[in-house]
């Protein structure tokens, strides 16, 4: 930690060159120790490191890189020992994903799945993403995005043995947040991801007011993102993307049925993640 109480975390994904495998075992034995040797000293320094193994679970990716530290200039440092000698001159950075950690704006009491990035034991999996959110989302007022925010925390709270951790991307990397899931649980957290998505009725039925026209803005959400599913790019988070459109369907059908000059969204093109 810094005296300013800033810490930065670093999701570092790295490929190893296929070429490597077919070393000699004396060859391939020297470079892990020197992975060995590296984690060790970070883990007396002033960087905390985990490291999670990916082989064979994503294209390009076999070893993550889970990183706390107290600047971006010591995570540099660090991940150059790594990568200018033993094994790391055949390592290949796939990922880099870099945040600072800080009190979120919509969570007054954190309890212990927020506050896990330096407590307790490290869980069996961990998964991370890139999460950026649309311009449609800071366009509504702070009582709107405090209501989603607050659907989405109580069904996280049913599920205990996922704990999160939540860091800022702003002026430090292409995305908004960092976002990392711990769990020693994967169907748990599959499960998680699934419960998320009753959001779209919950949010279509606050902005339509009853149930029958919900169910339809939810079945046009659906069918709006399948058929612009082939020009969504990832550049937002597809909860995000399906919150924007779930918006769109229901300003039209409010429109609609209110008989006003507003014209409905028919152009997908739209509702791309640009």
């Amino acid at each position: 930690m810094t005296t300013d109480g800033s810490t930065f975390v670093h999701a570092l994904a790295l490929g190893l060159d296929p070429a490597w495998r077919r070393l000699d075992d004396a060859t391939r034995r020297l470079d892990g120790e020197h992975l060995v040797a590296w984690l060790d000293a970070a883990e007396h320094g002033p960087i905390r490191t985990f490291a999670y193994s990916s082989v064979g679970l994503e294209p390009g990716v076999d070893l993550l890189l889970w990183r706390f530290a107290p600047s971006v200039d010591a995570l540099e440092e660090s991940a150059a020992a790594l990568l200018g000698s033993g094994i790391g001159r055949w390592l290949t950075v796939s990922h880099s994903l870099i945040g600072r950690i800080g009190p979120s704006q919509y969570v007054r009491k954190p309890t212990g799945q927020e506050q896990s990035p330096f407590d307790g034991e490290r869980s069996r999996y961990l998964i991370v993403y890139p999460f950026t959110k649309s311009v449609d989302w800071y366009l509504e007022s702070q009582e709107e995005r405090q209501k989603v925010m607050n659907e989405h925390m109580k069904v996280g709270h049913q599920y205990p043995m996922v704990r999160q951790a939540l860091a800022y991307s702003f002026g430090l990397d292409s995305q908004d947040f960092v976002v990392a899931y711990e769990t020693d649980d994967l169907p748990a957290f599959s499960d998680l991801v699934r419960a998320t998505y009753d959001d779209t009725y919950s949010l279509a039925l606050r902005l339509v007011g009853n149930a029958e026209d919900a169910q339809d803005v939810a079945q046009d959400t659906y069918l709006r993102a399948f058929r612009a599913i082939g020009r969504f790019r990832g550049e937002a988070h597809i909860a995000t993307w399906l919150y924007r459109i779930t918006t769109n369907c229901a300003s039209t059908l409010v429109a609609r049925r209110h008989r006003t000059g507003h014209a409905p969204l028919h152009d997908e093109d739209a509702l791309v993640d640009d």
